[in-house]
């Protein structure tokens, strides 16, 4: 038969099992912080035929769940620079932009079917030609430059590029890919070769050309947002083909003039001048230029004469 206990003799068991630390409220703060806890009954009390079971807390570390993180997800800041031509904007993604693999410091794309073409097609510019007003997209090492029509407005077209930019390089996709050219449909501009690069077939004077093309004039070019490429030298004239913002930019004969050409002929004896390559847009510009240039003669007098007004502008460079 089981002994009889008193109320009072039960309390006092408790109490000792109480102060132990054994028996703990199930309510603690322990349950915060990534930290689960399970309760546990087992039989502390026995008085005969009388068992009374007594919670205790058993505490669970866990580690805190890991929330997956999107493939290429980053802070990003994308900057944005005016260039000398009103028509042409500048993007610096603070990331590279063409791949290692291109021979070519730049790609340029004139036309949204160019964008789709071999060997150099681009998903972002496909894209972005389908933004209203844009004319053309030129990729530089680092930097992006769009090119709108002279009737479009930047308020509405660069929202949109903005958004485009940011989407493409913090997905991670390529902003460029490669393909093999089946067709000899011409596609993108300028991705064959670097024609600034030295060639052991080139004579000693265009080898300085290409050097001091590639040291001096490039880098204040891409500064505005284009680039420039060396097409011969015949007759002592240097034949040059402008990109990028450059290349429909109504200072670009004032670029070519007052900088490049001032510059080679006075390092270069056998330098007689420089002439640009132009395109049939090219050339509309060039007419709209002159233009300008006699109403300016016109309203400021016969010694006026159009600069450009962008950073590191070539004609402010000094030889």
């Amino acid at each position: 038969m089981a002994a009889k206990i008193s109320t009072g003799q039960v309390t006092s068991q408790l109490r000792r099992f109480i102060s132990r630390g054994t028996f703990a409220p199930s309510h603690t703060a322990a349950t915060c912080r990534g930290i689960h806890q399970t309760s546990t009954a087992r039989p502390l009390l026995s008085f005969g035929a009388y068992t009374r079971p007594v919670l205790t807390n058993r505490l669970v570390l866990t580690q805190a769940p890991q929330i997956p993180s999107k493939k290429g997800s980053r802070t990003l800041f994308i900057q944005t620079e005016t260039t000398p031509n009103a028509d042409a904007l500048k993007f610096l993604p603070n990331s590279k932009v063409l791949p290692d693999t291109l021979s070519s410091p730049f790609l340029e794309y004139l036309s949204p079917r160019s964008t789709l073409a071999p060997p150099h097609p681009s998903p972002l510019a496909a894209r972005l030609f389908n933004v209203d007003g844009i004319t053309s997209v030129f990729y530089g090492s680092d930097f992006i430059t769009v090119t709108k029509a002279e009737d479009a407005s930047w308020a509405h077209i660069k929202p949109e590029v903005f958004s485009l930019i940011t989407e493409a390089v913090t997905s991670g996709e390529a902003v460029v890919n490669t393909v093999e050219n089946r067709s000899s449909e011409p596609g993108q501009e300028g991705g064959e070769h670097d024609t600034l690069e030295y060639n052991e077939s080139d004579s000693e004077v265009v080898g300085m050309i290409k050097e001091l093309l590639d040291t001096r004039i490039r880098p204040a070019i891409q500064d505005d947002g284009g680039d420039i490429e060396f097409r011969g030298l015949e007759n002592g004239h240097v034949l040059l083909k402008l990109r990028g913002a450059c290349r429909t930019c109504d200072s670009s004969t004032v670029t070519l003039k007052n900088g490049i050409e001032s510059m080679l002929m006075h390092y270069i004896e056998e330098v007689q001048g420089v002439t640009q390559v132009l395109d049939q847009e090219e050339e509309i510009a060039m007419k709209e230029f002159a233009k300008f240039e006699e109403k300016l003669k016109e309203q400021k007098g016969p010694q006026a004469v159009a600069s450009t007004v962008g950073k590191g502008s070539l004609d402010t460079v000094e030889a």
